[in-house]
């Protein structure tokens, strides 16, 4: 796992219980959300397109697993895989969305809301983002 991802992941993991809570994903009582595992599947430049890159990333939620609020500095394009996840963007409605279906985020948007649907089965995507080059994949929001 690259670095920069590493630094992801442990965000994720650190931020979770918080986003998980403000999503209506709230934990058992003494119990932290799951984090959601992040693994980058592929980067690439492109060279079409001086100083972007296209990222893609396998993200595993699992039983009420949660993100934080989040932006990207880039399009991102959601495609689910397996189970049902909820995702959701300042000014726009939540969406459920299970497998087989996609969500797209703009550069910039506000990702207030990303979690498991379920708190019984995992979930599964996979998001491209095209992003420029050497900046990081996610801003977290405080």
């Amino acid at each position: 796992m690259s670095p920069r991802l590493s630094a992801l992941a442990l965000f994720l993991a650190a931020a979770c219980p918080v986003a998980a809570a403000a999503h209506g994903a709230a934990p058992a009582a003494g119990h932290a959300a799951p984090a959601p595992v992040v693994t980058e599947v592929m980067r690439k430049p492109l060279p079409d397109y001086p100083g972007k890159e296209a990222l893609m990333l396998s993200v595993e939620y699992p039983p009420g697993g949660a993100d934080p609020v989040h932006r990207h500095d880039a399009h991102a394009f959601v495609y689910v895989v397996e189970g049902a996840i909820v995702m959701g963007v300042a000014g726009g409605k939540e969406v459920e969305l299970k497998a087989g279906e996609s969500f797209y985020e703009a550069p910039g948007d506000l990702h207030t809301v990303g979690r498991n649907a379920s708190d019984k089965r995992p979930a599964k995507f996979v998001v491209v983002l095209l992003k420029d080059a050497g900046k990081p994949a996610l801003m977290p929001v405080p």
